[in-house]
């Protein structure tokens, strides 16, 4: 049988990267076993559904390069992909479960239900579940005669259709990470199946279209194995038992100190996303920070994934697209949940950073810069010159801009007090003569700037160092950035020459102000 995998996110909002994650491991899954990766959206919960969520779910797995083979955007031959234009599909499968006995008929509000939870709850801190003790206490149809669910029904009272649980009984599955799993089913509630509105929870939606759609393996976030004794019975009472996918579910990925799942509230409060992708609530219009928006590539941004939860078995970190569909195997996924760690994230974008080549970088970085200077503000192919210079001191693409804006405007501010600090009138002379002398320097590049530089050092009796850290914060306002001849080739003559006069008549007016401030 052909390996079909299925994301099934909900379009509520932005895609948490543990989401992307477990798109990831279905999608290495499928490929590595020449098998289909399906994109189903579960909407059936129509109150939750957020415009755009659908769009953004699409946007994110483009841009990570986890493209599925099926979805409601491509189609395919189990089309549709949206559970809401499935709707008229699950009402036949519940009235099976009704006819066969392992589902009823409810009709309690939520008043009653939180009536019930409260008065026969087993603590002060708990409440009950609706389950096979509570069951009997309530308005459906194990309690009610049938004559009167008939004329219930038929007057349009609001009902749902619960799955009944068995009392006492073990429900067992194998699942492919953590081995065999089984569940008491009298801790198990009777979940709802479908609403009264006619729309199948995911209980049902999820079974349903698993079977109809052929998925053979089903990946999932190990918050839902609560669920999975529902779902194992559902395929059991719906006669499907030898088609059940086989489960595997995801250790979760944590926070950075271990305790707890990973939530958007940890990325606000220690300053880092937890979205692939930018996301604006259309309700609040808060945006939340993706990864794409704050610098990282979407090849970092899938290998930092893959490595939360699993690993090759070697010492090896990085790894294509490719290399991880060679080496995924899901026997090598752990069981206990992976602590994110955004300083390995960074770690795991510098090193891409360092691999991609210039021109492709240069398109990459072109937007930060434009975001600073406006489009075509700057020489066309400096970015080129640039990125080599500086790329091994950058993390993140906006660092380019921190790393490098010297080379596109002169620096706002200047660090003079460095400068000062050992200033003195053979400094003062050296630099208005040396730059007197780059004006008429014929040929302007690295070597024939360092070498004027050097005829100057020895003819005014300096030690080379003693001159290269002024230099250095007259072109770039401070004591960073790349080799310092490189920058001045760079910017140009003119402008090395301005930014050195510049900052050597400040220093002098500087002087000559505080002198006669003291006289």
């Amino acid at each position: 049988m052909k390996v079909r995998v299925r994301f099934a996110p909900s379009p509520t909002g932005g895609l948490h990267l543990g989401g992307v994650r477990t798109v990831l491991y279905n999608y290495l899954f499928a490929r590595a076993n020449g098998g289909n990766f399906v994109l189903r959206i579960e909407d059936t919960d129509q109150t939750r559904y957020v415009e755009g969520a659908e769009q953004y779910i699409m946007d994110c797995l483009n841009w990570c390069g986890l493209v599925p083979d099926e979805s409601p955007e491509k189609g395919g031959p189990y089309a549709p992909y949206r559970q809401s234009e499935r709707k008229q599909l699950y009402r036949q499968y519940a009235e099976r479960l009704l006819d066969s006995g392992h589902a009823y008929v409810a009709f309690d509000t939520a008043e009653e239900i939180e009536k019930m939870r409260k008065e026969h709850r087993i603590d002060e801190n708990s409440h009950a579940q609706y389950d096979h003790r509570t069951r009997g206490l309530m308005r459906n149809s194990l309690t009610l005669e049938p004559g009167e669910v008939e004329s219930l029904i038929a007057a349009g009272t609001p009902y749902v259709v619960r799955i009944k649980v068995p009392e006492n009984e073990t429900v067992t599955l194998t699942d492919m990470i953590r081995g065999d799993v089984s569940f008491d089913s009298s801790l198990v509630d009777d979940k709802v199946l479908l609403k009264a509105d006619g729309m199948p929870t995911y209980h049902l939606a999820v079974v349903v279209d698993d079977y109809l759609m052929k998925i053979t393996h089903a990946f999932r976030g190990e918050e839902w194995l609560p669920s999975a004794p529902v779902h194992v019975l559902l395929w059991d009472y719906l006669g499907w038992k030898e088609q059940m996918p086989q489960w595997a579910h995801l250790p979760l990925i944590l926070k950075p100190d271990g305790n707890g799942k990973l939530s958007k509230r940890d990325g606000d409060r220690l300053g880092f996303p937890v979205f692939a992708m930018n996301w604006t609530d259309p309700k609040t219009n808060e945006t939340t920070k993706g990864f794409r928006e704050m610098g990282f590539l979407p090849q970092a941004f899938v290998n930092m994934l893959a490595m939360l939860g699993w690993n090759s078995g070697s010492e090896q970190e990085i790894f294509s697209l490719d290399e991880l569909v060679q080496k995924f195997s899901i026997d090598r996924v752990h069981k206990g949940g992976a602590k994110f760690d955004f300083e390995k994230a960074k770690w795991f974008n510098h090193q891409y950073i360092q691999r991609t080549d210039d021109a492709t970088l240069a398109g990459l970085v072109k937007p930060y810069i434009d975001k600073e200077l406006g489009p075509d503000s700057y020489r066309e192919g400096i970015l080129e010159q640039v990125i080599p210079l500086i790329k091994d001191r950058c993390t993140l693409l906006p660092d380019f801009w921190a790393q490098g804006h010297f080379f596109f405007a002169a620096p706002q501010t200047i660090d003079t007090a460095a400068i000062k600090e050992k200033w003195n009138a053979q400094k003062q002379e050296f630099f208005t003569n040396w730059n007197n002398a780059l004006e008429d320097l014929p040929l302007w590049n690295h070597d024939s700037i360092e070498a004027s530089f050097n005829e100057f050092v020895a003819k005014y009796g300096l030690k080379k160092g003693e001159v290269m850290l002024p230099l250095r914060i007259m072109l770039v306002g401070g004591k960073y950035g790349p080799g310092v001849f490189a920058i001045a080739e760079i910017i140009g003559k003119n402008e090395t020459v301005n930014r050195i006069n510049d900052v050597v008549v400040g220093i002098a007016i500087d002087i000559y102000t505080n002198r006669h401030k003291n006289e």
